[in-house]
């Protein structure tokens, strides 16, 4: 069986998905329709050109990000799409979740770029107005980071469990610099993650509540292969799970360890992640060297597929 899973923040890069635009009528019809989609909603380019083309800096931002990672990694699934057997089931990474939701059925496209384009705007003011940060920390059981987190003198939560040894923490400066000393104290280390807020974390609620109301003038549909979330990691196809998820995520912890092994016990033994970069490649190897993992980031790796 094989998983579909789309990655999340921080896997964009200029360039991502120019080789599809320029080979495919596919790709280019889904980049017009994404251009189409946000045509009103204050991008300084078209999204096409932003990711052909950047710069870094606009593509980096929370708001050009997400509405980016999205288009690109939904058009590398479908140029593969008829070489992956009958996949069993989807995930994203934080972000990428939604992108599972269009491979599943759930959203259309072009509903879910503007849906996540203004999740973005949405953190994006929310870390203006709760400034936080992020570290992940590396080498100590989930369990320690979650104690250390517990015990920090201000907001410190786990928002990222990617892979064994690997849990990312969010909230204020000073609580993630407690947490970061009393880490590195227990023989753990510690990298500041260059982030715009304290993203899955309590600072972002006023973007969750938004985003809950946003969610529910959508209409998301039972989706045709269940998605693991990344709160609960837990498979489903039922629409209000979904809808419910998508709101907890934003100030909920990415589940990416556990919603993996939850795959594996699906009976997945093959992970095909669509997007750039080979970030949920390397998580999967760390997490199950048995599982087999591929990374569609390219039109040469549609065609090695």
């Amino acid at each position: 069986m094989t998983a579909l899973v789309f990655p999340g923040q921080g896997s964009q890069a200029v360039g991502m998905a120019a080789d599809a635009l320029a080979a495919s009528p596919l790709a280019a019809d889904l980049f017009a329709q994404a251009d189409a989609a946000l045509a009103d909603s204050g991008l300084p380019r078209p999204l096409s050109q932003l990711c052909a083309e950047g710069p870094e800096a606009e593509l980096r931002a929370t708001e050009i990000a997400q509405p980016a990672l999205l288009a690109a990694g939904y058009i590398y699934y479908r140029l593969a799409a008829d070489r992956i057997a009958a996949p069993g089931c989807a995930a994203g990474h934080s972000l990428g979740e939604y992108t599972a939701l269009v491979a599943a059925e759930v959203l259309d496209f072009t509903t879910a770029l503007r849906l996540v384009r203004r999740r973005g705007e949405l953190m994006r003011d929310a870390a203006a107005t709760q400034p936080g940060t992020m570290a992940a920390i590396i080498g100590l059981d989930d369990d320690v980071v979650e104690a250390l987190c517990a015990a920090a003198p201000d907001v410190a939560v786990p928002a990222n469990f990617n892979s064994p040894g690997q849990v990312v923490v969010s909230g204020s400066a000073a609580g993630v610099a407690a947490v970061v000393a009393e880490a590195k104290a227990a023989g753990g280390r510690a990298m500041p993650l260059r982030v715009a807020g304290a993203f899955h974390s309590p600072l972002m609620a006023d973007a969750a509540a938004q985003m809950a109301d946003e969610l529910a003038r959508v209409e998301l549909r039972p989706a045709q292969l269940p998605v693991v979330q990344n709160v609960t990691a837990q498979a489903t196809t039922d629409p209000d799970a979904l809808r419910a998820g998508l709101t907890a995520q934003i100030t909920g912890s990415v589940r990416w360890t556990q919603s993996v092994r939850a795959m594996l016990t699906l009976g997945v033994t093959r992970q095909v992640e669509c997007g750039p970069g080979t970030v949920l490649t390397g998580l999967a190897r760390r997490i199950d060297p048995d599982l087999v993992a591929v990374a569609v980031n390219s039109v040469e790796a549609v065609d090695q597929l």
